[in-house]
């Protein structure tokens, strides 16, 4: 059996976090957009939040008009966002919990508790052409709630192992295993993120249901001191060799 092709989507946001430090363009999160594309990303994420910390409503436009990646638009299951994501029809709408309190994205969306919340604003972007994932835990009452809300894709939270180590993070990473494998037994592709690094991308790249990993937080990081092409090629590098 050959295991499909590992994506790499990087996550521009903090880019955006420096530049309303101090106001002004500088830098762009566009341009960042731009050297991942050409290092080797596969496509581009941006997280929309309802406070705009760090990326804003003008980004995503700009985004789609200046990549020719796929972009991922992460969001927060609002009437404003969907309406957000209605006027842009970014390639993919990634539904993640939000509270104006945390510092990043704490955790998976309940899925199965919101079910008739999320459905309308699902059926929504999905019949405007949006592929639709929800950001959730590797659990499988998530994965049944993700089957039922018809959405082609989920986005696993590595961020449990990634904070662990030893036997917890071994086992975090079977629970990770698994949720990917009955993913792909019931037609949904599995993505994942949160968390990873050069240290600990490894075992989740080489998960075969595992289709593509978003990266963002580390990438930006690193950065600062290699730069974001090498960092990104680097990162393109242990994901195909794990794979």
């Amino acid at each position: 059996m050959v295991t499909a092709p590992l994506r790499l989507g990087v996550n521009i946001d903090h880019v955006a976090t420096i530049r309303n430090a101090r106001g002004g363009s500088y830098p762009d999160p566009i341009r960042a957009a731009l050297i991942a594309q050409e290092a080797g990303a596969d496509g581009i994420t941006a997280h929309l939040r309802e406070d705009r910390r760090h990326i804003i409503d003008e980004d995503i436009g700009h985004l789609i008009a200046a990549i020719s990646l796929p972009l991922n638009m992460e969001m927060a299951a609002t009437g404003e966002m969907v309406e957000i994501a209605l006027r842009h029809r970014p390639h993919a709408a990634c539904i993640v919990p939000e509270r104006r309190e945390e510092v990043t994205t704490e955790g998976g969306l309940n899925a199965a508790g919101q079910h008739n919340h999320l459905q309308p604003l699902i059926a929504r972007m999905r019949d405007a052409g949006i592929r639709v994932s929800l950001f959730i835990e590797p659990d499988p009452m998530q994965i049944e709630a993700a089957i039922s809300l018809e959405v082609p894709v989920i986005e696993l939270h590595t961020g449990k192992y990634a904070h662990s180590d030893g036997e917890e993070r071994a086992a975090e990473l079977r629970r990770i295993a698994d949720a990917a494998a009955l993913a792909s037994k019931n037609g949904l592709e599995a993505h994942a993120g949160h968390g990873l690094t050069f240290d600990n991308v490894a075992p989740i790249a080489a998960i075969p249901q595992i289709r593509e990993l978003n990266i963002g937080h580390f990438l930006i990081a690193e950065a600062i001191f290699d730069g974001l092409a090498p960092v990104v090629q680097r990162m393109r590098a242990l994901m195909d060799a794990a794979r």
